[in-house]
């Protein structure tokens, strides 16, 4: 009966030599996991950059093309503006009527008066300015200060010239007066002609007048036909 006993306490000696064998968790496996999500951390951070650098990517090139088609918006605008422009000068001015106005100055003044400035104006925009009161007014005897092409009718030439005395010895004391001359004269332009209307500055003749009232403005008109031409 004795090697029964033996037995028996060697299965509760062998089953503590083997359990830590059987039971025991292997170190490594822990370090495997934790690499593994790691990895899967990173990967997963690596595509969630690319895919926001993907997106920027395609927000720029959408910024892109959203300033191109301003830009050609632009262009756009800046063009039908040019497109009204010209319309209203063939429309407004007459353009392709064919009509005409060449306005002239002419001044026969004498000595005794010196002209600082003068203005011309049409239909009530200006067309002509010149300021210089140290005389050299004076030397534009004839020019042509305006030319367009106006729609056929009636149009308002108006003039304003600013004036000072001139004179000598006995006769500086011209040299204090300032008087501003103003005149209008309406002319009427046929369609297809072209108006010459020359403006002229001169003197009346006779000792009863006074110095300033001496000085008138007439104006001279020539049509031609600009079919003729």
């Amino acid at each position: 009966m004795m090697p029964m006993k033996r037995w028996l306490l060697a299965l509760p000696f062998a089953a503590l030599l083997w359990g830590p064998l059987v039971f025991a968790q292997d170190p490594g496996s822990e370090g495997e996991a934790e690499t593994t999500l790691s990895t899967e951390l990173d990967e997963a951070a690596a595509a969630e950059a690319q895919a926001l650098a993907q997106a920027d990517l395609e927000m720029s090139r959408e910024l892109l093309t959203v300033e191109e088609e301003v830009k050609r918006l632009k262009e756009r605008v800046f063009r039908s503006k040019a497109t009204l422009q010209l319309l209203k000068e063939l429309v407004i001015e007459g353009a392709t009527l064919g009509s005409r106005i060449a306005v002239w100055h002419v001044n026969r003044m004498g000595p005794a008066y010196t002209l600082e400035s003068m203005d011309y104006y049409l239909d009530g925009k200006s067309i002509f300015r010149r300021v210089d009161p140290s005389g050299s007014l004076d030397d534009l005897r004839e020019m042509k200060v305006h030319e367009q092409t106006v729609p056929p009718g009636a149009h308002v030439v108006e003039v304003q010239f600013v004036l000072r005395g001139s004179g000598f010895g006995v006769f500086s004391y011209l040299r204090t007066y300032s008087f501003k001359l103003q005149s209008s004269y309406e002319v009427d332009v046929s369609d297809g002609n072209l108006v010459n209307l020359r403006v002229i500055t001169d003197e009346r003749s006779g000792l009863s007048r006074t110095f300033m009232d001496r000085l008138y403005v007439e104006y001279d008109v020539l049509s031609a036909d600009l079919r003729e031409e």
